[in-house]
């Protein structure tokens, strides 16, 4: 087949007029690589949580349907109005999804970057991974280590990238240990493995108990858990522990973030040896950045006066510390891919499988354990 007439599939989520969002496998041109592009076979893709709030728009999942044949699955759920007036902006647009994978360079344009590529498995970032083919440049690819498989290296970018980038933030900022909320995460195991590594105070918290014995198991010093009925005072003693002051919280809603900010004030004026009705004079930070937690983002004041309550996100850090530094780190991810940096998996479906109703109501749930990944080629 000329390359010019080259199709793949890839996964499109699209939010219809009358109110629902349509997930299915659509045919799409495969450009061929010019210049310092390369054409990778996508052989594995994970299932990250930022992925899924393009994929399902913010629809009912569990009121879903299924339609559509076996081979070529249509999915479609319904919008309430408040969400679908949110989403203005996205009806009729039909959007890929896949922040990330890995697979095998099988073209490359003609200049030197692209053809050192050729044959290389390599890990990928950059948008519409849930698909056969991808297009593009070789500055956007990350040579995998001799012997590393693509399902190895298909999380090589979100989760690494951000526990590194907690770790950095907490640099800049001048602290030196950290909180970690959903810790138990595949993400908060990979920072676990990471602070141990380097030396640093981690105080994580979790929801269950079986979730304590996990990071413990996995040499975790510091694990909390939010359904104890003396967790803020085990949360206080940990954080005193390791003088943490910063936290970065994957829920966003409720009380946790607040409780957090509450039992660094706490840790810190256990020592204090004047009053102040200002609290502390330590900074306190507490960075959201993520949505496990739908409702509100609750708290009281309960932490003095130096304290701050944001958002962070992955890409505008890695554009603050520019080219050069966020590079280095994509390296250190890869030297450790299979490490520090390696990441678990639930179950590897298709494409195809991906849209079964049965699969989205394990991975759509967000729960520890239940890490899918996407084998596009898979039949």
């Amino acid at each position: 087949m000329p390359q010019h007439e080259r199709t793949g599939l890839q996964l499109r989520s699209t939010i219809k007029p009358e109110g629902v969002v349509e997930l299915a496998l659509v045919p799409v041109p495969v450009p061929a690589p010019t210049g310092d592009e390369v054409l990778v076979r996508i052989e594995a893709a994970p299932i990250n949580p930022s992925d899924q709030g393009l994929l399902f728009g913010g629809a009912d999942m569990t009121a879903a349907e299924q339609l559509g044949t076996a081979e070529n699955p249509v999915v479609r759920a319904p919008l309430s109005p408040p969400v679908m007036a949110a989403m203005a902006a996205r009806v009729g647009q039909s959007l890929p999804a896949g922040n990330e994978g890995a697979g095998v360079v099988i073209e490359a344009g003609p200049d030197p970057s692209a053809q050192a590529l050729l044959g290389k498995t390599v890990a990928i970032f950059g948008g519409a991974m849930y698909a056969e083919y991808r297009t593009l440049r070789a500055s956007q690819c990350l040579v995998l280590p001799p012997g590393t498989t693509a399902a190895e290296g298909a999380s090589c970018f979100v989760n690494p990238l951000t526990v590194l980038g907690m770790v950095e933030t907490m640099r800049m900022e001048g602290h030196t240990a950290l909180v970690h909320t959903a810790a138990a995460s595949n993400l908060g195991q990979m920072l676990n493995r990471l602070c141990i590594k380097d030396g640093i105070g981690l105080v994580n918290v979790v929801r269950r108990p079986e979730q304590v014995a996990l990071l413990r198991e996995a040499g975790a010093r510091h694990v909390v858990d939010s359904s104890s009925p003396n967790f803020i005072a085990e949360l206080t003693d940990a954080i005193e522990a390791t003088g943490a002051t910063i936290g970065f919280d994957a829920t966003g809603g409720g009380r946790l973030a607040g409780q957090v900010l509450a039992a660094m004030e706490s840790a810190l004026t256990r020592s204090a040896t004047e009053f102040s009705r200002y609290g502390s004079t330590v900074h306190k930070q507490v960075y959201i950045y993520g949505g496990l937690d739908r409702s509100p983002t609750e708290f009281t004041r309960a932490f003095g006066m130096s304290w701050g309550l944001g958002g962070w996100l992955l890409m505008p850090f890695l554009q603050k510390i520019g080219a050069t530094a966020a590079q280095a780190l994509r390296e250190r991810v890869a030297a450790g891919v299979k490490t520090t940096f390696a990441s678990s998996y639930t179950k590897e479906v298709s494409l195809a499988g991906m849209l079964q109703l049965e699969e989205v109501a394990v991975y759509g749930r967000q729960a520890t354990g239940a890490k899918y990944l996407v084998a596009p080629t898979k039949r």
